[in-house]
């Protein structure tokens, strides 16, 4: 990979971590005006329309890629995820289930070493060491159990998350497949099973304002629709490890837009846990860039 290239993936990486982590706030507001539920089925339709407009405006191909494989990707990544997710969001503070969500990267590693064989250099642990000392602080587990239900589904995303960032992988190592094609495809597997249950489970009526609207076209069309093209791509580009490790950032970002906006201040251990993390992330970018400037990989 060119240097060019190296820079190009961190910049995307860098906007990917704005987006969604003010996209978790947007949700979190959201909630007042529509039930979990509709807000997952909702907002995923709406990135389903946008990639499909994209992929139509690119001339792309719409053979659907391999049945099973895009199926277990869009149940885990896009049904799984993002429900259990808003779900979550329902019952703990934003800044909490964000960084609970995104304990992704960790379950990623085990399940990397499972599946994938990949290794991490001993310096690299370090930066896993700081991250993960920097996710126990903003936790916090010595202040009680309060919310334990919200802490339970916003792991289970997580570990969703992990799963379909194996599954993406795999798929690439066996299929030559296009990336604008399997987020479509996956988003409208995924999201068919929550427009189902909208329909059969009893819901409130939405209240729709302007408000909910505008956070339905980021959520859907900004965060959702766009922002998985760019996560899949990624992980074309990097091993499924360093590109999770990478994402430890968005809780940073959703915890500091959390206390603007909702007033949400962290605590002095989640400060402390949010510098943590970034140090580990300056730690792994750095790497990544050394190791590709040598013609090496980070596995």
């Amino acid at each position: 990979m060119s240097t060019r290239n190296t820079a190009s993936d961190f910049t995307l990486l860098f906007g990917l971590w704005l987006v969604w982590g003010y996209s978790w706030v947007a949700s979190k507001i959201g909630l007042d005006f529509a039930t979990p539920l509709q807000m997952a089925a909702y907002r995923l339709t709406l990135a389903v329309l946008i990639l499909g407009a994209l992929l139509w405006w690119r001339r792309g191909q719409w053979c659907v890629p391999p049945l099973w494989p895009t199926l277990w990707l869009g149940l885990t990544q896009t049904t799984g995820f993002t429900l259990l997710s808003t779900l979550a969001l329902l019952q703990a503070g934003t800044g909490k289930v964000t960084i609970l969500c995104y304990t992704m990267p960790f379950w990623t590693l085990i399940l990397a070493r499972l599946f994938l064989r990949e290794h991490l250099r001993p310096i690299q642990w370090l930066a896993v060491g700081l991250a993960l000392a920097g996710l126990v602080c903003v936790l916090s587990p010595w202040h009680g159990r309060a919310g334990w239900q919200g802490e339970l589904l916003a792991l289970g995303a997580g570990l969703a998350w992990a799963i379909s960032a194996i599954i993406a992988k795999r798929m690439r190592e066996s299929h030559q497949v296009d990336t604008l094609g399997l987020t479509f495809w996956q988003l409208l597997l995924g999201v068919v099973p929550l427009l189902v249950l909208t329909l059969v489970w009893p819901q409130p009526a939405v209240t729709w304002k302007i408000e909910f609207v505008v956070i339905l076209v980021f959520n859907g069309c900004i965060a959702a629709g766009l922002g998985w093209l760019a996560w899949l791509h990624l992980l074309s580009r990097l091993s499924a490890g360093t590109a999770g490790l990478n994402v430890l950032a968005i809780p940073a970002v959703a915890l500091i837009c959390a206390w603007l906006q909702l007033g949400d201040v962290p605590t002095v251990f989640e400060w402390i846990g949010i510098g943590l993390i970034a140090i580990a992330l300056g730690l792994l970018a750095t790497l990544n860039y050394l190791f590709e400037r040598q013609g090496l990989t980070m596995q």
